[in-house]
């Protein structure tokens, strides 16, 4: 008896943006002048010098790229600069899937903990890099304590908005930052892209167009800007701007330090970076074309929400502000920010909790701009850097919450959404779904839900009504409601209201956070969901949404019933079969096929699983959450280009195809191209020594299963619908006779 035990395999493995966890990271330089190198590239094309090894909490990698970053945390004359550490610039290699580790310096932080702290409270409202601390040493010596920022590339934009070869822009000046060298989202009238060359750059192969296009629409055609931006994302970067002072960014003089992501429903994404100088650390919020004198401690704390929204050097704040209704979103956002995060302290306690992380690793570091006595009144006390002061964060941030609670636009009484409920907890799929909430303090023309069916997809509005004919109850009694199809397994959902002066969300994090419903949809048995093609040697056949000949994996409905994927596993490892989970919106549809790549790209739009096929042959399976396996196939080396296919679809043995049949039908013209209500009896494997299975067609009712001797003799007698797995280990050598059926359906004898 052979059995198999399935589960995930742990590893014992450091996290590599693992809050509570200091990562260490050693470089080794064979160059005796490796710091002269790292400077002379940074002052000439910012080219990687190679590093023998570097190590990442014990895994070493050789033949590594490096070299300085940053602007004015940069300087040839510091012992501790910023680091950019690329594991594949020479060779192909990452560490838990990264590529690059980004290392900041904490220059102007006398507290040491500014960028994790922002990254920590801005992961609440939108996307963006995860962040934590670094030990470096380099040569066997402790360079200090550094932040370890996540990198924004195109892995980034895979994760999180679900593909990667679109526009995707980088916008900081090339150029010598200045009042009018901004990346501000401004039009050049009158030019053509090179115009913008010295202000952006464009990290995939295309996208100046694009850009031009964007610029044009949010300097002229503010009114239209949510077809080409997403709207709600954009909010969010300017309310954190403005409520953490963080002017090193598109809020302050230069319009900098954020990237752009041009993203499947074709509206760029904002990514904030560069976080080192939020709290005030950079106090040049800029005016018209020619402003550039620093803030004061005061002015910080007093910074008007409204900064810049009507100079048109800032033409996206221009837009955002200066719409009423984005204005009373973008000012909701900022209540948000601060009603969780400042006005009852949190911050103050994840900001303790961070600096007690790091105390001794700050108490060593004999490279750091400031003092350890500096380090631990950070929080509380304001220190000059060069020119200007740096706040204490909570000297700051103190003052700021009582300064923007007593504004005109905090002090307006926001309508109250309560009791936000649908009409049924699980409804069917492609039923009516009703969503309702107690409004009140609100226009009744501008309470909107908004609804979509997939994450990767924008969100579309409808107009909720309290008017009786909604599913809102009575007319006038504050409830409002409205009503769309459950096209999809899973609905994402979120209520906005607004009055006169003021609009809140429901919930507050929208659309960051949501609501959400799952419908019920019927889950594959064994037999109902079958591997039916593969491609694992993919060079000049189907390309991927990404552009990429991917391998792939084509799977078959045997039913008539549309099927939720939900709770199944893709692996191409018996021993650990949980490789990749189907997302709660996988849908199969009856006598239809999914596609799945397998080339480890999460996130894309279509349907990517974590792993690869391999050409030299491997196993592929399909089980459910109770480690049933619902399919399986072992295979051999494959040649390019030819998968390996069913004919029927799902049920017959896998031939080799030279003209892959992607998504389609198998079988030739003249056979059998679907699995009928009742004519398909697959038995494998066959021949069989210990364990024969046996599928059938799905049918009305249960069905008879005789196996007899060639003589005759009956072996085995069962009645069963759609499956069985029957023990043959006993069983004398030789041939049997399966009849299945009853005589008032026809006999199905196959031998």
């Amino acid at each position: 008896m052979v059995l198999l035990l399935f589960g995930n395999l742990v590893y014992s493995q450091t996290t590599l943006y693992d809050l509570n966890t200091i990562q260490q990271i050693e470089i080794n330089f064979t160059q005796n002048n490796w710091d002269y190198q790292l400077d002379t590239a940074k002052a000439g094309s910012e080219g990687y010098i190679m590093a023998a090894t570097v190590t990442i909490n014990g895994s070493t990698y050789d033949s590594v790229g490096v070299k300085y970053k940053g602007n004015s945390s940069y300087d040839s004359t510091y012992t501790k600069n910023p680091l950019h550490i690329a594991l594949d610039e020479f060779k192909g290699q990452a560490y838990q899937g990264f590529t690059d580790l980004k290392l900041g310096n904490g220059y102007a932080d006398p507290s040491q903990i500014r960028e994790v702290l922002s990254y920590q409270i801005l992961k609440n409202y939108m996307d963006c890099p995860r962040s934590n601390f670094a030990q470096l040493y380099i040569n066997g010596v402790y360079y200090g304590l550094y932040s370890n920022d996540e990198n924004i590339n195109k892995d980034f934009c895979s994760e999180h908005f679900y593909s990667s070869s679109n526009t995707f822009l980088k916008c900081n000046p090339i150029v010598l930052p200045g009042p009018t060298t901004k990346s501000n989202l401004k039009f050049k009238i009158g030019a053509d892209s090179s115009a913008y060359f010295n202000f952006y750059e464009v990290k995939s192969d295309f996208g100046w167009n694009d850009l031009v296009a964007l610029c044009d629409s949010v300097t002229n055609h503010a009114s239209n800007i949510r077809s080409i931006l997403d709207v709600d994302r954009f909010i969010w970067m300017l309310a954190f701007n403005n409520v953490l002072v963080n002017l090193d960014s598109y809020s302050g003089v230069f319009c900098q330090n954020y990237y752009l992501y041009k993203d499947n429903t074709q509206r760029f994404n904002p990514i904030v970076w560069d976080l080192n100088m939020s709290f005030g650390g950079f106090p040049f919020a800029g005016s018209g074309a020619t402003g550039t004198g620093s803030l004061t401690v005061t002015n910080m704390q007093q910074m008007p929400l409204t900064l810049h929204s009507t100079d048109p050097y800032w033409p996206l704040i221009n837009a955002i502000v200066g719409n009423s209704s984005y204005k009373k979103m973008y000012v909701a956002h900022m209540r948000t920010i601060l009603n969780e995060q400042f006005a009852n302290n949190l911050y103050q306690t994840t900001a303790a909790n961070l600096h007690a992380s790091i105390d001794t690793a700050v108490l060593n570091d004999t490279n750091g701009f400031y003092s350890y006595a500096q380090f631990q009144n950070g929080l509380t006390t304001n220190y000059t850097v060069g020119s200007y002061t740096v706040p204490g964060i909570s000297n700051l941030m103190t003052a700021r919450v009582n300064y923007l609670q007593a504004t005109p636009e905090f002090l307006a009484m926001p309508p109250v959404i309560t009791a936000v409920t649908a009409n049924t907890s699980a409804p069917n799929l492609n039923s009516a779904v009703s969503i309702t909430a107690n409004v009140t303090n609100a226009t009744a023309a501008d309470v909107i839900l908004a609804y979509r069916f997939n994450h990767a997809d924008k969100f579309s509005q409808l107009q909720m009504f309290d008017d009786g004919l909604h599913s809102d109850g009575v007319a006038g009694d504050n409830i409002f409601g409205a009503s769309m199809t459950m096209s999809n397994v899973s609905l994402q959902y979120y209520i906005y209201a607004e009055n006169a002066s003021s609009g809140v969300f429901s919930p507050e994090r929208a659309e960051h956070e949501f609501y959400s419903l799952q419908a019920q949809v019927q889950s594959p048995n064994m037999g109902e969901i079958r591997i039916n093609e593969f491609l694992a040697n993919n060079v000049t056949d189907t390309i991927d949404d990404n552009g990429n000949n991917s391998d792939w994996i084509e799977l078959y409905n045997t039913t008539g019933d549309t099927l939720g994927l939900a709770g199944l596993y893709l692996s191409d490892s018996y021993t650990n079969p949980q490789k990749f989970a189907f997302p709660l919106n996988s849908l199969i549809y009856p006598y239809d096929y999914l596609i799945v790549w397998a080339d480890d790209k999460l996130g894309t739009t279509a349907l990517h699983c974590s792993f690869k096929l391999s050409q030299n042959g491997e196993r592929l399976m399909i089980s459910n959450q109770d480690s049933l396996v619902l399919d399986s196939i072992t295979f051999g080396v494959q040649v390019a280009d030819v998968s390996m296919a069913r004919c029927p679809n799902g049920y017959g043995a896998f031939i080799p195809l030279a003209n892959t049949t992607f998504n389609t039908s198998n079988c030739t013209l003249g056979m059998n191209l679907t699995a009928p209500e009742f004519s398909q009896l697959n038995v494998f494997p066959n021949p069989a020594s210990k364990e024969l299975t046996i599928l059938v067609s799905p049918h009305s009712k249960e069905e008879t299963l005789k196996i007899e001797t060639i003589f005759g003799q009956l072996v085995f007698s069962n009645q069963f619908k759609t499956s069985v797995l029957i023990d043959v280990s006993t069983w004398q050598n030789g041939i049997y006779i399966l009849k299945y059926g009853s005589k008032a359906q026809k006999i199905i004898v196959q031998k």
